[in-house]
């Protein structure tokens, strides 16, 4: 029965690469796609995106009066979680380099690497 080897990932071997970017407010969200896409443009990467996904609204309704006396009065609170989805053709030394680029504060940012092309 022969053994498998372990798959080794070649030199220069091409990955898609998905960075998905989430933030509460969708200026810096735009700026940080904005430059991850001129960057890996800059390094000849084939781009797709960004892709604009539904803003997802986050609701709480609560009473205003803590004690439940007086006239029924509720405060509604919402926050908007807005999305975006870029994928990319990338080496690993590519995939290295994007990976140094500048967060702005609340923008999370979450990486995932799909198998070769």
């Amino acid at each position: 029965m022969a053994e498998k080897k372990p798959e080794v990932p070649q030199l220069g071997a091409k990955n898609w690469v998905r960075i998905t970017l989430t933030a509460a407010s969708v200026k810096p969200l735009e700026l940080v796609s904005a430059d991850l896409i001129k960057r890996a443009k800059d390094q000849n990467l084939r781009v797709k995106g960004p892709v604009r996904m539904p803003t997802k609204v986050l609701r709480i309704t609560t009473r205003k009066t803590p004690c439940g006396e007086g006239s029924k009065t509720w405060d509604r609170f919402q926050m908007r979680i807005h999305k975006r989805v870029i994928d990319l053709l990338s080496t690993d030394e590519a995939a290295q380099q994007l990976k140094h680029i500048y967060l702005e504060p609340g923008v999370n940012c979450d990486v995932k690497v799909a198998g070769d092309v």
